[in-house]
C-alpha cells in the first residue's frame, strides 16, 4: 500500500473533524476522496503529508510517517490554492520550486509542457487566471516524477476544455505507475477516472471500494403493456409507475418471454444509479 491509516482522529476541542479514519491507497491507481463541505478532506490530506498533527490514531504514506523527508521528496501535492511568488513568471516559479526539491530545468519545461502552460510560462503569475494557476500548481506537484501525487480539486477554475485534459492526465500519470489521490467536489469526474474511492462525511469513512461497486447492481427497466401481465411473468420483478425494474440478466430472454405471451414491449434499457445518487444517500448531502 501507498497510503495507509488506522483510526486516524483529528479534534479540535470537543469536535472531531476526522474521526478514526482507516483507509488504504494502493500502489498505481486512482483514489477519489469525497466528502461534502467540512467533512474532513483536507484536514485528512494535511494530516498525510505532515503538516497537521494528528490527535490520534496513525499513518503510513511510502512506508514513513507523514512528514518525513524520505517520503515527502517522493510526493508531490497541491492543496487548497497553490502558493506562488506574483511577481515571477509561471517558469520562474517552477524553477524556484525545482531548485528547493533538487530537479533539473528540464524537468520544469516538461511539467510545463504537461499541463498546456508552455505558452503563458513567460507571464507574471499575478496576470494568471484562477485556471492557469491551479495548472501552474498541479505542474509543481509533478515536478520529481513523484510516485504519489495527492491533489486537492485539482480541476478548480478550469473550463470544460481544461477539465478534459486534466482528466487525461491523471489517466497518463496512472498509466506509467505514478499513484494519484485526489479529492474532488465534481462526482462525474471522479466516476469517470477513479479505480476506488473513499467516502467521507462528518468526520467518518463511510465507504471505500470501486465506483462500480458503490453504485451497486445494475436494473433493467422496461415498459410494457400490459405491465401487470409482464410483472406476472418475470419472477422477481416490481413496479415503479408504468415501468418494471428487475435485477439486470439476460434482456433477450425477457423479451423473448414476453412477446410470445402477447406482451407489447416497448422499451428496454439498463438502469444504473450514479455515483452522485449514492453520494447523496450516503451523506445526507443535497
Amino acid at each position: 500500500m501507498i497510503v495507509t491509516t488506522e483510526k486516524l482522529t483529528k479534534r479540535y476541542g470537543d469536535r472531531a473533524v476526522v474521526d478514526e479514519v482507516s483507509l488504504s491507497v494502493r500502489r498505481g491507481e486512482v483514489y477519489g476522496f469525497l466528502g461534502p463541505n467540512g467533512a474532513g478532506k483536507t484536514t485528512t490530506i494535511r494530516m498525510l503529508l505532515g503538516l497537521v498533527k494528528p490527535t490520534s490514531g496513525t499513518a503510513s504514506v511510502l512506508g514513513e510517517a507523514p512528514g518525513a523527508p524520505k517520503a515527502l521528496l517522493r510526493v508531490g501535492s497541491l492543496i487548497e490554492g497553490p502558493g506562488f511568488y506574483p511577481y515571477l513568471s509561471g517558469r520562474d516559479n517552477l524553477r524556484v520550486h525545482a531548485h528547493r526539491r533538487g530537479v533539473g530545468r528540464t524537468q520544469v519545461e516538461a511539467a510545463l509542457e504537461q499541463v498546456d502552460l508552455v505558452a503563458a510560462a513567460g507571464e507574471k503569475f499575478r496576470r494568471y487566471s484562477l485556471g492557469m494557476k491551479q495548472r501552474l500548481g498541479v505542474a509543481a506537484a509533478l515536478l520529481g516524477r513523484p510516485e504519489l501525487l495527492v491533489l486537492d480539486e485539482p480541476t478548480n477554475g478550469l473550463d470544460p476544455a481544461g477539465m478534459a485534459d486534466m482528466r487525461d492526465l491523471v489517466r497518463a500519470l496512472a498509466a506509467q505507475g505514478q499513484t494519484v489521490l485526489l479529492s474532488s467536489h465534481l462526482l462525474g469526474e471522479v466516476e469517470e477516472i477513479c479505480d476506488r474511492v473513499g467516502v467521507i462525511a462528518q468526520g467518518r469513512l463511510v465507504a471505500e471500494s470501486t465506483v462500480e461497486q458503490l453504485r451497486g447492481d445494475s436494473v433493467l427497466l422496461i415498459r410494457a403493456d400490459p405491465i401487470e401481465k409482464a410483472q406476472v411473468l418475470i419472477e422477481g420483478s416490481t413496479v415503479h409507475g408504468d415501468v418494471l425494474h428487475v435485477r439486470e440478466t439476460d434482456a433477450g430472454a425477457l423479451v423473448r418471454v414476453l412477446v410470445a405471451a402477447d406482451v407489447d414491449v416497448r422499451e428496454v434499457r439498463p438502469l444504473r444509479r450514479t455515483l452522485e445518487e449514492v453520494f447523496f444517500e450516503m451523506t445526507g448531502a443535497a
